[in-house]
C-alpha cells in the first residue's frame, strides 16, 4: 500500500527556556499558548498546526524525540496574510532585528516574499507572504 503525506500536523522544537520562547512566539507571531498532557507540556497553536516546546534538559524517557535535538537548529517558514513590509514594521515594533528581507523566495505553492529574523534560541525564522 502506498500513501502520501497530506500536511504537517505539528513539530517539536527544543529550546533553552520554554517560558522565554513561548512568550516570543506569542508576542511576535501571535501564536496561542496551550498547556497539555499530564506533565503540562507547552504548545503553541497557529492556523491548523501546533509547535510543541521541548526543554533542552528533557530526557528521552520524558520526550520521545530525534537523537540530535538542540536549541537553534531549526529553520522554519511561517506564512502570513499581511505584506512583507507590514511584517518588517511589526518586527521593528517588537524589537526584533530583521536579518534579511523582504526578498523573493520559492514557497511550496509558488513565489513568496520573505523576511528573516531569529527567535530567542537563534532558530532562523522566515515570515513569508504569497500576496506580495
Amino acid at each position: 500500500m502506498r500513501f502520501a503525506v497530506d500536511r504537517l500536523d505539528h513539530l517539536v522544537m527544543t529550546c533553552k527556556d520554554v517560558e522565554i520562547t513561548a512568550a516570543w512566539y506569542q508576542r511576535v507571531l501571535g501564536m496561542e499558548r496551550v498547556e497539555f498532557g499530564p506533565h503540562r507540556r507547552t504548545t503553541l497553536r497557529f492556523g491548523g498546526q501546533k509547535m510543541n516546546l521541548r526543554p533542552v534538559e528533557a530526557t528521552q524517557s520524558e520526550w520521545f524525540s530525534g537523537v540530535a535535538t538542540a536549541p537553534g537548529g531549526q529553520d522554519l517558514c511561517f506564512i502570513v496574510t499581511v505584506s512583507a513590509l507590514q511584517v518588517v514594521e511589526h518586527l521593528h515594533r517588537c524589537g526584533v532585528m530583521v536579518e534579511q528581507g523582504p526578498v523573493p523566495k520559492d514557497g511550496a505553492l509558488g513565489p513568496i516574499t520573505s523576511v528573516y529574523c531569529r527567535d530567542p534560541d537563534q532558530n532562523l525564522i522566515e515570515i513569508a507572504t504569497y500576496s506580495d
